[in-house]
């Protein structure tokens, strides 16, 4: 699924919404490794990366491909700034109508408008892979997520009060929301 878009930042500076593509390999698992560090709202720590950079690569390449999947980056002054994809629930029938959004930005970059940006990229490609609904989890402390996420339509459908273990805080509660497409 193909997605560019040049957008202005709270700061003046002009960012990039593309496909991450196999060049980005090295720079977006590095990304990921250092969103994951700074942050314990995020799925997984760098040290469960199950990717290594040519993987990555290859993984980039399978999504710009891909007619109902994207992963997105956000290039600000020639660097990656932070990714951003959807993924299908599922491709069984009783699935298909549903995406999952992922996101990561570097700490550097946030209050800067790239969270709004991705996720509307986001929104913007499931709509056009003909998805219904588009879902994600989100750490019920995050307020400024809850937040974003609440501001471009999603709704709260549910919680986990032990969905995530964190290393550093013991059991997180997620909120689970979605968009009706």
């Amino acid at each position: 699924m193909k997605y560019e878009k040049k957008i202005k930042l709270k700061n003046g500076r002009e960012a990039v919404i593309r496909n991450g593509n196999e060049p980005d390999g090295k720079e977006v698992f590095e990304v990921f490794n250092r969103t994951h560090a700074q942050t314990d709202f995020l799925l997984s720590y760098p040290d469960e990366n199950s990717f290594d950079p040519e993987q990555e690569a290859r993984f980039l390449a399978e999504k710009t491909m891909s007619p109902d999947e994207a992963e997105l980056v956000a290039v600000v002054d020639g660097r990656i700034a932070g990714t951003a994809g959807i993924e299908a629930v599922g491709k069984k029938y009783k699935l298909k109508h549903r995406a999952e959004l992922g996101i990561g930005i570097l700490e550097e970059y946030w209050g800067l408008g790239l969270g709004r940006a991705l996720t509307e990229a986001c929104i913007q490609c499931a709509r056009d892979a003909g998805y219904h609904q588009l879902e994600l989890n989100v750490v019920a402390e995050n307020d400024r997520a809850l937040s974003l996420y609440r501001s471009l339509g999603f709704v709260e459908f549910g919680r986990n009060p032990g969905g995530f273990n964190s290393r550093v805080s013991g059991y997180q509660e997620l909120v689970y929301m979605l968009l009706k497409l």
